[in-house]
């Protein structure tokens, strides 16, 4: 093990040695015989370096994981389980690391789904100045999840009007329309694209997004659709800073869910 890691960091040296060197050389510019060595090295050994390429991600996955649970961890208290922060943060940086392009904002909407809907359960970080924006603050789940307490069934099924887990990519805000207690109603509503595969890639087209809504009070949060509604002066303020690039993640001690999510493994060693 320790040959094949002297081997990798002594192919990655010559590799930059022959592309640093070749800017010395004149008419390296062109493709002279101390590039095509060095492409021919790279090529060569693509599945080597490849390898390394992603240790090294992992290794930033992780370093980026454990710098957010210590600012984050005096500030984020009864939480349903001790991993339930760093599983949303693994999974936000794992899917940062391999798609940065598409992380644009800064911010993750975290909600812990193992707690009751009578206790605050939702927060928004701000996952670069590592700093809390706003949170706990109440938020709903889904009525095919269960009833006011802990929720229990988590469906990604059209029609199931079930919390759906795992990680989603905040999309664009738009105005949403709903009813509670027989009353038609107006608020912000945010989209979201479902990354955790068979967890949550039907978000989209049944309509799961984040918005506000009158049953969501200080002190008690009603049921919705599946979606992770919160009281509409919040979502207001909120959503548009997720949109276009933030990130969602729902949380639930499952540990099925937790031991799949394609987000949640990525940087596990």
């Amino acid at each position: 093990m320790q040959l094949k890691k002297v081997l990798q960091h002594g192919l990655i040296g010559a590799t930059a040695v022959l592309f640093v060197g070749s800017s010395y050389i004149p008419g390296a510019d062109e493709s002279g015989p101390v590039l095509a060595a060095a492409t021919e090295l790279v090529a060569s050994n693509g599945p080597i370096l490849a390898h390394v390429a992603a240790k090294a991600a992992e290794s930033g996955v992780l370093k980026n994981t454990n710098e957010a649970l210590a600012a984050f961890g005096s500030g984020v208290k009864g939480l349903s389980h001790r991993e339930a922060l760093e599983t949303a943060f693994r999974s936000y940086f794992a899917y940062k690391a391999a798609h940065p392009e598409k992380v644009k904002k800064p911010y993750l909407y975290f909600v812990d789904y193992g707690l009751p809907a009578t206790e605050a359960r939702g927060y928004v970080f701000d996952m670069q100045a590592l700093e809390i924006v706003d949170g706990p603050f109440m938020v709903a789940h889904g009525r095919g999840s269960g009833a006011y307490g802990v929720p229990k069934n988590f469906s990604n099924r059209p029609g199931s009007a079930a919390t759906s887990l795992g990680l989603y990519l905040a999309q664009e805000t738009y105005s949403f329309s709903g009813k509670s207690g027989g009353r038609h109603y107006t608020s912000i509503g945010l989209r979201m694209a479902g990354l955790s595969g068979d967890y949550n890639d039907n978000a989209r087209a049944r309509g799961v997004v984040a918005h506000g809504a009158p049953y969501v009070t200080k002190t008690r949060a009603g049921r919705s659709e599946g979606c992770p509604a919160m009281e509409q002066a919040r979502a207001q303020r909120l959503l548009p800073k997720l949109a276009n690039g933030g990130m969602v993640f729902h949380f639930a001690p499952v540990e099925k869910w937790i031991s799949t999510d394609p987000w949640v493994v990525a940087s596990v060693e």
